[in-house]
């Protein structure tokens, strides 16, 4: 037996490649990958986000002074409001029906954009994205102009029609009705983009299949169009959700929470109560309200995303 004299080189050497193997390994792992990419965002959401969330969890326990724990007093003394429940009603009809006709504005929008030659395209895309990427506290102030009282630019041209005057933010239904308004100009245009990237994604060979088999352009829409694009649609629509539930600069803007706090939604009142009204932990518990309606909405489409990806 021939005894192999100790070489520290090599057996350094030996480990130093079982590293880098077993980080190459690692390194191949998709899963992996993706991790160390999203690293960083993961990161920032956890001290913008999660942070503030468990924050003003905290703050919602405490009393208006905030130096003594009450638990869930804030959500009890909330409850017996007649007000809150008015808020919640309101919130509720703001975000869902701004939401639906978002989507059905934009989709129709998407199909006309969709089917204008390629030349063209990059004009209407452009001028159809302007409600979007204006400051949506710069584009409410033109709004307010057009819904003035006094100088109300829609009145005026309905006047030359010999209609009278409409109180656009100086009735409750009217109110209503311009807050959700100004939001659908604003929000449509992120709809049509997402559905427009959609349905380029769909394959031109499905129509073709359809038309051969005698489809009409009703049944194309129905059968192939929506579809390819209902996770788009789902994802698009929960996004937005969440976002009309926590607009604030609108309703701020346009009719800060009036008449009589008939267009008050989650967070208007929220900041009502908690900066105006000096009761931050009240606030807090305002808009720890969104979070339970807005989990369910969440779980019922993201199931449905995740049935239908378990079904294809």
């Amino acid at each position: 037996m021939v005894d192999i004299p100790y070489q520290p080189g090599r057996v350094a050497a030996a480990s130093t490649r079982r590293r880098r193997g077993g980080l190459a390994a690692m390194m191949k792992r998709k899963s992996m990958v993706a991790f160390l990419m999203a690293l960083p965002l993961i990161v920032l959401i956890g001290v913008l986000v999660i942070y503030p969330a468990f924050y003003a969890v905290h703050l919602a326990t405490l009393n208006k002074s905030m130096q003594r724990f009450v638990g869930f007093d804030n959500f009890l003394f909330l409850f017996k409001r007649d007000t809150f429940w008015l808020v919640v009603q309101q919130s509720c009809i703001f975000a869902i029906t701004a939401v639906v006709f978002k989507a059905l504005l934009g989709f129709i929008v998407a199909h006309f954009v969709h089917n204008v030659p390629a030349k063209g395209q990059r004009k209407w895309r452009g001028m159809l994205l302007v409600p979007w990427v204006i400051p949506p506290a710069m584009s409410t102030l033109a709004w307010l102009w057009l819904f003035d009282p006094s100088y109300s630019a829609f009145n005026y041209t309905l006047g030359l029609f010999g209609a009278g005057p409409i109180p656009w933010t100086g009735d409750a239904s009217w109110a209503r009705f311009s807050v959700i308004l100004v939001n659908i100009w604003y929000g449509a245009p992120f709809f049509m983009i997402m559905y427009l990237a959609a349905l380029k994604s769909v394959p031109e060979q499905l129509y073709e299949a359809a038309s051969i088999d005698g489809a009409n352009w009703w049944q194309k829409l129905w059968y192939v169009t929506l579809p390819m694009m209902r996770n788009i649609i789902a994802i698009t629509t929960l996004f937005s959700l969440i976002v009309t539930f926590a607009n604030f600069d609108i309703v701020r803007i346009l009719t800060a929470g009036g008449p009589l706090d008939h267009t008050h939604i989650f967070a208007t009142w929220a900041f009502r109560i908690g900066i105006e009204g000096s009761d931050i932990p009240l606030g807090a518990s305002v808009s720890l309200f969104m979070l339970p309606i807005l989990g369910v909405a969440a779980i019922f489409i993201l199931r449905d995303i995740n049935k239908r990806g378990n079904e294809s």
